[in-house]
C-alpha cells in the first residue's frame, strides 16, 4: 500500500484505543448488571459499543493497511446504527410514536432558517411528521449497508479507492450518495429534537445530543476534509490521510468514551427495582437481539401503518407471546376528526372539573387556569412550536394510545378476601 505508519503512531492510538475499550466495557457492563430499565438500556448499550467498534476498527486500519478497507466498512455500518438507536432512545424515553402524537397533538413547527424550512409551511406534528423522522433514520441504517457492499465489490474490481475523487473512479459517486443520505438521516433526528423538546427535557437530551453528533458527524466529515486535503496537496497522499484520520479516530474514542460515561451515566438505573432481574448473559443478550428494529423496520415502511403487533419477551413457560391490536396512530385527516373528538371530551371534562373545584375551592375555576395558559404562551412564544388548538385541557380516548404492555405478567393472581386492598 504505501510507506509503513510511524512507530509513534501506533504506540499513542494503542494506548487511546486501549484505554477507550476498557471504559466501554466497563461502562457497558454496569449497565448490564443494574439492568433494571430494559426498554431504555437496550439503545444505551447498543450506542456504548459504538466507542470499541469505532476504536478497535480504525486501530486495525492504521496498523493493517492493505486491509483497511474491511475494517472501515463495519466501523460506518455501525454508525448508521447509532443514528437509529439514538432516535428510538429518544422516542422510548417520551412513551412512543403513539404518546408523543398525542402530547404534541394541535402544534405545529413554525418555519424556521436555521431548521431549513423557512420556504415551507408549517409542519404539523402529527403522527405522519414522527413516522417520517423515523424513516429518515432507517433509510440510512438499509441503505449504508448496501453502500458496503458495492463498495467492496468494486474495489475488488479496481473502481474503488478511498479519496480518489477522479469522475473514473466510484469514490466520488458513493461519497455523494452517502452524504445525502447520512444528512437526510441527521435532519429527521434534528427535526425531532426540536419537535419533542419539552418532552424530553426531563431526560437530559442535549449532552446526549452532543456527544452522539460529535462522534458520528464530525467523524465523518473530518475524514472527508482530510482526503480533500490530499487532493489539494496539504497532505502527501490519500493514503497518508487514511491514516492520519483513523489515528484520529483512536484518539477520539478515549474522549468519547469518558463523555459517554457522563451523558450515560448507569447511576440512574442502579438499585431502580423497576423490571426483573436479569443475568448479566441475559440482559447482554436482549441488548443485542435485532427483533425490535426488524419490526420497526417493517412496520415503519408497510402499507398497513396503522396494524401493530405488541411482542411480550419476557422469558416464560408459554414463550414469546404475540398480541395483535389495531392501534390508531392520526395523521392528515384523520388528526382533525380526533380533534374535533377531544373537544368534544374535554367539554365535558372542563365541566366535571368546574363543578368540583367550585365545590373544593373559594377561588374562581379561571384564576386556577390563568396561570398554566399563561405559562405555556410563555413557552410557545420562545420556541419553534405553535399550539393551534383552541383548549389546553385536553381528554383522549385511551384506546387510541399505543400500549406496551410487555411488561405486565401473563395471569393476573386472585386476590385474597382476607387481606387489606
Amino acid at each position: 500500500m504505501g510507506e509503513a505508519v510511524p512507530i509513534y503512531f501506533s504506540i499513542v492510538a494503542f494506548f487511546c484505543t486501549a484505554g477507550a475499550i476498557v471504559l466501554a466495557t466497563l461502562h457497558i457492563y454496569r449497565h448490564l448488571v443494574n439492568y433494571t430499565e430494559p426498554t431504555y438500556q437496550r439503545y444505551i448499550v447498543r450506542i456504548i459499543f459504538m466507542v470499541p467498534v469505532y476504536a478497535l476498527m480504525s486501530f486495525l486500519s492504521l496498523v493493517l493497511p492493505e486491509s483497511s478497507i474491511y475494517f472501515n466498512s463495519i466501523r460506518e455500518v455501525y454508525e448508521a446504527w447509532v443514528i437509529y438507536n439514538f432516535l428510538s432512545l429518544c422516542l422510548a424515553w417520551v412513551g412512543g410514536p403513539g404518546a408523543v402524537v398525542l402530547s404534541l397533538s394541535g402544534r405545529v413547527l413554525k418555519p424556521s432558517w436555521y431548521l431549513m424550512t423557512c420556504c415551507l409551511p408549517p409542519l404539523p406534528l402529527d403522527g405522519r411528521f414522527i413516522r417520517r423522522c423515523k424513516q429518515g433514520c432507517l433509510q440510512f441504517v438499509i441503505l449504508k449497508p448496501i453502500l458496503v457492499a458495492v463498495t467492496l465489490v468494486l474495489y475488488a474490481k479496481g473502481k474503488y479507492k478511498d479519496g480518489n475523487f477522479n469522475p473514473n473512479q466510484s469514490y466520488l459517486y458513493l461519497t455523494i450518495i452517502y452524504t445525502i443520505s447520512y444528512t437526510m438521516a441527521l435532519y429527521a433526528l434534528a427535526l425531532f429534537y426540536v419537535a419533542c423538546r419539552d418532552l424530553l427535557q426531563p431526560f437530559n437530551p442535549v449532552p446526549k445530543f452532543i456527544i452522539i453528533k460529535s462522534v458520528v458527524f464530525l467523524t465523518y466529515w473530518q475524514g472527508v476534509l482530510v482526503f480533500l486535503a490530499a487532493k489539494s496537496g496539504f497532505i502527501k497522499s490519500a493514503d497518508q490521510a487514511a491514516e492520519f484520520q483513523n489515528f484520529i479516530i483512536c484518539v477520539e474514542m478515549l474522549i468519547a468514551a469518558v463523555g459517554h460515561l457522563y451523558a450515560f451515566p448507569y447511576k440512574e438505573y442502579a438499585g431502580a427495582n423497576i423490571g426483573p432481574s436479569r443475568g448479566l448473559t441475559a440482559s447482554l443478550a436482549h441488548a443485542l437481539k435485532l427483533n425490535d428494529f426488524y419490526h420497526d423496520t417493517v412496520h415503519q415502511f408497510a402499507p398497513t401503518y396503522h396494524d401493530y403487533v405488541l411482542y411480550n419477551h419476557s422469558e416464560g413457560d408459554e414463550g414469546t407471546r404475540k398480541y395483535r391490536s389495531r392501534t390508531f396512530v392520526p395523521t392528515g385527516p384523520e388528526m382533525d376528526a380526533v380533534r374535533k373528538q377531544k373537544h368534544m371530551l374535554g367539554n365535558k371534562l372542563d365541566d366535571i372539573q368546574l363543578s368540583s373545584l367550585s365545590s373544593s375551592n373559594s377561588s374562581t375555576p379561571e384564576d386556577s387556569r390563568a396561570a398554566p395558559d399563561s405559562a405555556n404562551s410563555d413557552v410557545m412564544k420562545s420556541s419553534l412550536l405553535v399550539d393551534t388548538s383552541t383548549s389546553l385541557s385536553v381528554s383522549y380516548d385511551m384506546s387510541l394510545i399505543d400500549l406496551d404492555i410487555s411488561s405486565y405478567p401473563a395471569k393476573v393472581p386472585a386476590v385474597k378476601e382476607n387481606e387489606p386492598r
